[in-house]
């Protein structure tokens, strides 16, 4: 019987792509079974190595969109977080869409966003 094994085993990889998806369907349709199922098994268990590396996002800005109610909180949190002058953070808090860090790590980021949420800012993290 092994002798059988090893001639189905040649003769199986000889098979085109095409012949052996044919195949494939027909001993779905003998055996009522599908393929599918185990093959997606199979893909699922496979090491995330195999799987397209996405980039992970490394440097964020962080936004003020408004200052909130309590501006001079706000003021005071980006002159914190960026050593401004009193003007200058003024003039940062009151510019919708003004940048107060650029390109910071993400830990960085969300500590910045919680501080400045915290003094009543609306802050976007990009």
């Amino acid at each position: 019987m092994a002798a059988n094994l090893e001639k189905l085993v040649e003769e199986l990889s000889a098979l085109s792509v095409l012949e052996a998806a044919e195949l494939v369907k027909k001993l779905e349709e003998k055996w009522g079974v599908s393929a599918a199922a185990p093959v997606a098994m199979a893909a699922a268990a496979a090491p995330a190595a195999a799987a397209e590396p996405v980039e992970e996002k490394t440097e964020f800005d962080v936004i003020i969109k408004e200052p909130g109610p309590k501006k001079i909180e706000t003021i005071k949190v980006i002159r914190q977080l960026t050593s401004l002058g009193l003007g200058e953070a003024k003039a940062l808090a009151e510019t919708a869409g003004g940048k107060v860090l650029s390109a910071v790590g993400k830990e960085a980021a969300a500590d910045a966003k919680k501080k400045l949420e915290e003094a009543g800012a609306v802050i976007e993290v990009a």
